[in-house]
C-alpha cells in the first residue's frame, strides 16, 4: 500500500494537509470522503520519506480505542461499527486518517490486526500480536480491557515522571541563570573595587574572579558544548552498537535512577508478556514479540538468551534464572506457577509486584529530589 501527501477541505471550507495510506487515488478520495473531507491535491512519497514519516499518536487515544472496542465487542456490536464512531468522534485528524483506512480495510474483509498491522507506527508488533490472539481465541474483549488498564498505567507512569522532573528542571535552570549572571555582572564589578584597594587578595577570592573572567570569555561555548556534547553522544548511541550498549548499562547502574528504571523495564516487559500468554500465545513467541518493549539492549539481550533457552525445551523458571533477570522472590513466584500449572496467574502476581515497586520507587525518589536540590 502506497502513502500519499494530500490536501483537503472539510465542510466548512478549511484547508488541510496531511498523509494517509491508499492503493491508489481513488481509494485515497473514497477514503477522504468517509472522514468527511474533499480532496484537492495529491500525490505519492517516495520510499524514503514514507520510511520517516511517522504517525505519532497520543497514547490516550489509543486508550480511547481500546475502551470503546472492547465495549463493542462485549457488548456484541460489529468493530466495523465501532471503528467508524471511533473515526467520526476523535479529535486527533492523524488518528481519524488511521482509523478510516483500518475501517476501509475490515470492510474490505481484512481482520482488524492485519489492518493494525499497516501502520506499524501507530500500533507496534505487540499491540497487533495481542489483538490477533484475541481474534483467534475469542476472547478480543478481554485483550483489550487489559490492554486498557496497562496503557493507563503507563500514561500514569509517564505523567508522574514528567511531573517528578519539571522541579529539578526548573530549579536547575534557575541556578544556572543566577550563576551566570553572577559570573558575568557581579563578580567582574566586585573585582575592580577589590584590585583597587591594592590589597593581597586570598586564594579562593582569585580563583572566583579567575572563573568570571573565563565564563565572561567563553560563555558561548560553556553554552554549547553541552548540546553539541549530546547531539554528538545522541548520533553515536543510535549507530554504533557498542556505544548503544555502554550507554544502556550505564542507564541501569546509574545511582539512584538505574534501578527505578530497570524495574520500569521489567515492569512493562513482563505486564505485556502476562497478556500475551494469558491470551493464548506460546511462551517462546511471546519472549519474542516482548523483547522489543525493552528498550534497552543489555534487557533485550537476556530476554533473547531466556527465550533460546525455553526453545531448547528447558523451564521459564530456569531460563529465567539462567539469565539472572529477575530477583529470586519473582523467580520463586514463577517456578510455583509452572509447578501448579497456574503460570498466567502466577505472572499476574509478578506484574502486580513490578507495578508496586515501580510507584513505590517513584514515591520515594520524589522525597529525596527536593531536599537534594535545595
Amino acid at each position: 500500500m502506497n502513502a500519499f501527501t494530500y490536501r483537503a477541505v472539510d465542510g466548512s471550507g478549511r484547508l488541510l494537509r496531511g498523509e494517509l495510506a491508499a492503493a491508489s487515488e481513488a481509494e485515497l478520495d473514497s477514503r477522504l470522503l468517509q472522514i468527511g473531507l474533499q480532496l484537492i491535491t495529491c500525490r505519492p512519497l517516495s520510499s524514503r520519506q514514507q520510511k520517516s514519516a511517522r504517525t505519532s499518536i497520543d497514547r490516550r487515544e489509543l486508550i480511547n480505542f481500546c475502551f470503546h472496542l472492547e465495549q463493542a465487542h462485549r457488548a456484541g456490536l460489529p468493530i466495523l461499527d465501532a471503528l467508524r464512531d471511533l473515526r467520526d468522534s476523535t479529535g486527533d485528524d492523524a488518528f481519524r486518517n488511521v482509523l478510516a483506512s483500518i475501517s476501509l480495510a475490515v470492510e474490505g474483509g481484512k481482520g482488524l490486526s492485519d489492518a493494525m498491522a499497516d501502520f506499524p507506527s501507530t500500533f507496534d508488533r505487540v499491540f497487533v500480536a495481542l489483538v490477533r490472539a484475541g481474534e483467534k481465541s475469542g476472547e478480543l474483549s478481554q485483550v483489550l480491557g487489559r490492554m486498557t488498564e496497562t496503557l493507563k498505567w503507563q500514561d500514569e507512569l509517564v505523567s508522574q515522571t514528567k511531573k517528578l522532573a519539571m522541579y529539578p528542571a526548573f530549579v536547575g535552570t534557575v541556578v544556572a541563570a543566577v550563576v551566570f549572571f553572577l559570573m558575568l555582572y557581579v563578580v567582574p564589578q566586585m573585582s575592580e573595587f577589590l584590585k583597587t584597594m591594592g590589597q593581597e587578595m586570598p586564594l579562593h577570592t582569585k580563583a572566583l574572579i579567575a572563573t568570571s573572567e573565563f565564563v565572561a570569555g567563553f560563555w558561548y561555548l560553556i553554552i554549547a558544548l553541552p548540546v553539541i556534547l549530546a547531539l554528538v553522544a545522541r548520533w553515536l548511541v543510535k549507530n554504533d552498537s557498542r556505544c548503544r550498549r555502554a550507554f544502556d548499562t550505564f542507564k541501569l547502574r546509574a545511582w539512584l535512577v538505574g534501578p527505578i528504571l530497570h524495574k520500569i523495564i521489567m515492569s512493562r516487559f513482563v505486564t505485556y508478556f502476562q497478556i500475551m500468554y494469558a491470551s493464548g500465545i506460546t511462551i517462546v513467541d511471546a519472549l519474542k514479540t516482548s523483547r522489543e518493549l525493552a528498550g534497552n539492549v543489555v534487557i533485550a539481550e537476556a530476554i533473547d538468551r531466556v527465550s533460546a533457552y525455553v526453545d531448547e525445551g528447558n523451564s521459564l523458571s530456569s531460563a529465567v534464572e539462567q539469565a539472572k533477570l529477575f530477583p529470586p522472590l519473582v523467580l520463586r513466584m514463577v517456578r510455583m506457577g509452572e509447578d501448579i500449572g497456574k503460570l498466567d496467574e502466577a505472572l499476574e502476581n509478578v506484574t502486580y509486584f513490578y507495578n508496586r515497586e515501580v510507584n513505590e520507587a517513584v514515591d520515594r525518589l520524589q522525597t529525596l529530589i527536593e531536599p537534594a536540590m535545595t
